[in-house]
């Protein structure tokens, strides 16, 4: 198979973005990193850190090796997996991994300089902290994009001369997605249950009952805190987004090679779009990021128009030039799958801008939590909830708007349901979800930049740089709560498109395995007794052999299952947060109360003690939660078959999107309503108003960067261990 010329802009785009995440991490380096006693901070948190990262790998390397070894198992003896699949689940686990120790390793040197630059301004603070979250953003895109091609140009050779090429190419570069999905979840829960246990620890002692300031250096667990914002919010949010970008240009590419399997040319470039708009994607990112700057006395809104200014112009740029990209590489209806991807762009813009209007403080959603305030925590909990419940409206009604309309553009709005419509319409849905992440380089960027922000104020905060630095820095880490709120909506609206593309993926790799086993002597009767030829069947007649519809109780029990899985999910994470948050506040009472001397400024606090605290909780729950989501899909696809898998990633998907919206949107909204009363609404810091937002914003933690993101994994992840399992759940059919 020949690879067209205009496929290198793909592995060129690539490596524009790892050479210019390169100049940003220069750049950054030669700023000051400010006092003695601000590096000194710094380095206690950087070494905690890369502690902290080291010991997950060790747990996350072990896992890998097991499941590749039983995938290894699986293709070379029992022949019902494809023999590539243990090397692509290895190298999408190692990318994940490589992003998020870059993207952790970047943001812990520049918390330190971004606060020292905020000693001399606000632009200048807020440059140093989005370039460095920049970093994060390109090396995803660039390592995502070009492991991509890598797979591609070594199948494509292993495979040329195969009339089934691409689809072969395509099914077994999407088994790449479970590695990365299994090592992000991984790091979303572990960095997830570090970080929320030291947070709440830190809140409930230190700002409650000893009343003393955020990220004061008399708290023991304010080292323990910082390190967990690199570890949850930057190593993980950088292993999530990585396994959402490839999952949707895979997801497409799969689709596309089987809706165009007639026209092998037309086929090819149908595989090779989401790629390339992906690409061009990379280059209007890096133009968004040039255009983010600010003034002095900046406030809330005007902050944040910065920030999206640089997400908005680079969004408008790639919606013009997709319609360039598919004109040019002559895409059947290719004005329709443009319009496609302007539904997914479209659909990421409104999601971002419902999740600002119900997590901002310069919004009625959050001030009315912080005006609950004023008669105690439970009505700062109750109004949060009910918030975050009323907010996933839009963005469910946006998604299954997106949904329709990317689907009917696709198929020229061919509403007669054949099977050659169902495919087109599906290849649009996936290349919707491409446009909606196409920009990930500056919409990462301004999601990592939060953590970076909250580190800068920390960093000020015990390094006692004064009140002015001191709102610098929390006017960027208000806004910092903000970009992270719309990047989790941005990540869970691309996880549903993702998933839904996932579906049809799964019924193409159940075809494979399929004629796999039939290649083996097995034989398929369908339900009329007549024998089922998986080779010349379409999607609806897999449908149709496989009884799935809400009729048939496996479907239905599976859906259950799907919606259940998150639930017990996100419990099993909480209660995790909750456990290892109550051994914290313990260590942190132990500490006020026999370290004589920590609250008079007289004794230094053990930092250690509460760093080891979280990374020993981190490493003992996370495992089992993980594992959960890998289990339940193979359970489910050798107990109820294909209809009960499919009934499975539904009710994962619909129930995990919107509690996943719920959570995120409830934890962002009580963190800055916590955020208004610090700026002295009120009554400010110290009153009893500040002490229930601190409650409700420590319920809310948990919510919002430990299960509620860690939900659009848990969709995807169990689509791909499906898709990996599909041999096994075919060999399971009982004939």
């Amino acid at each position: 198979m020949n690879i067209p010329s205009v496929f290198w802009i793909i592995p060129l785009a690539s490596i524009c973005a790892l050479g210019m995440a390169w100049v940003f991490f220069r750049q950054m380096m030669k700023e000051e990193e400010g006092t003695a006693r601000m590096k000194e901070i710094a380095g206690h948190v950087r070494r905690g850190a890369m502690a902290y990262l080291k010991q997950q790998y060790k747990v996350v390397t072990l896992v890998f090796i097991v499941l590749a070894l039983i995938f290894a198992f699986m293709a070379y003896v029992l022949h019902v997996q494809n023999p590539w699949v243990p090397f692509a689940f290895l190298t999408g686990g190692f990318f994940s991994g490589l992003a998020g120790f870059f993207g952790m390793k970047t943001a812990t040197y520049a918390s330190a300089r971004t606060a020292n630059a905020a000693r001399s301004g606000l632009d200048r603070g807020l440059k140093i902290a989005f370039r460095s979250g920049a970093v994060m953003g390109l090396v995803v895109v660039g390592l995502g994009l070009l492991d991509i091609a890598l797979w591609f140009i070594v199948l494509s050779y292993f495979y040329s001369g195969d009339h089934m090429a691409l689809v072969t190419i395509t099914t077994t570069m999407l088994t790449f997605g479970m590695g990365a999905s299994t090592q992000a979840l991984f790091a979303r829960v572990g960095g997830g249950i570090y970080t929320k246990a030291a947070d709440v620890g830190a809140d409930l002692v230190g700002k409650v009952e000893a009343n003393i300031p955020e990220d004061d250096p008399r708290n023991p667990a304010t080292i323990a805190d910082n390190v967990g914002d690199n570890v949850g919010d930057v190593a993980g949010m950088g292993a999530d987004l990585y396994e959402s970008y490839c999952g949707s240009i895979l997801s497409t590419a799969a689709i596309g090679a089987t809706a165009f399997a007639i026209n092998a040319d037309m086929q090819l470039k149908a595989v090779i779009a989401p790629m390339i708009i992906a690409a061009v994607g990379i280059f209007l990112s890096l133009l968004g990021i040039y255009l983010v700057r600010t003034k002095e006395g900046a406030t809330m809104k005007e902050l944040l128009h910065s920030l999206s200014l640089g997400t908005n112009v680079a969004a408008v740029l790639i919606a013009i030039a997709t319609f360039c990209i598919l004109y040019l590489m002559q895409i059947e209806n290719w004005v329709g799958v443009s319009f496609s991807v302007l539904s997914g762009l479209a659909a990421g813009v409104v999601i971002g801008q419902a999740t600002e209007y119900y997590t901002s403080h310069s919004y009625k959603p959050t001030q009315k939590i912080a005006e609950a305030s004023q008669t105690g925590p439970a009505t700062v909990i109750i109004k949060g909830i009910g918030t975050g419940m009323i907010s996933t409206m839009i963005p469910v009604v946006t998604i299954s708007v997106a949904i329709m309309l990317s689907y009917l553009f696709a198929n020229n709005f061919d509403l007669s349901m054949s099977a050659e419509s169902i495919s087109k319409g599906l290849y649009g849905i996936g290349i919707a979800a491409v446009g909606m992440l196409s920009t990930l380089g500056i919409t990462l960027a301004t999601d990592a930049y939060g953590p970076i922000a909250d580190n800068a104020g920390g960093n000020a905060e015990m390094s006692e740089l004064g009140e002015e630095v001191r709102q610098r820095t929390d006017a960027l880490d208000a806004l910092g709560n903000t970009t992270a709120a719309t990047g989790k909506g941005f990540a869970i609206g691309s996880a549903a498109l993702t998933a839904l593309a996932l579906l049809a993926s799964y019924v193409e790799e159940i075809k494979i395995a399929m004629q796999r086993a039939v290649n083996e002597g097995q034989t398929f009767i369908d339900n009329a007794g007549n024998m089922f030829n998986p080779s010349t069947a379409n999607m609806i007649d897999f449908m149709d052999f496989f009884q799935v519809n809400l009729m048939n109780p496996k479907v239905l029990v599976g859906a259950f299952i799907g919606g259940m899985a998150a639930f017990l999910f996100c419990g099993l994470t909480m209660g995790a947060v909750g456990r290892a948050a109550q051994t914290m506040v313990n260590e942190v009472r132990r500490q006020f109360s026999e370290i004589k001397g920590i609250l008079e400024g007289k004794a230094t606090p053990d930092y250690g003690r509460c760093v080891e605290i979280s990374t020993r909780s981190a490493q003992r729950e996370m495992v089992f939660p993980s594992l959960l989501a890998i289990i339940i899909p193979i359970v489910v696809g050798v107990l109820l078959g294909v209809g009960g898998v499919m009934g499975l990633l539904v009710g994962g998907l619909t129930t995990g999107f919107t509690l996943a919206v719920f959570m995120a949107n409830s934890g962002g909204a009580w963190d800055n309503a916590k955020k208004m009363v610090e700026e002295g609404h009120f009554g400010g810091k110290g009153t009893e108003c500040h002490k229930a937002t601190i409650v409700g914003d420590t319920v809310g933690d948990p919510f919002k960067d430990t299960s509620g993101p860690s939900l659009n994994i848990l969709i995807k992840l169990m689509s791909m261990v499906s898709i990996v399992m599909a041999g096994l759940t075919v060999a399971c059919i009982k004939q």
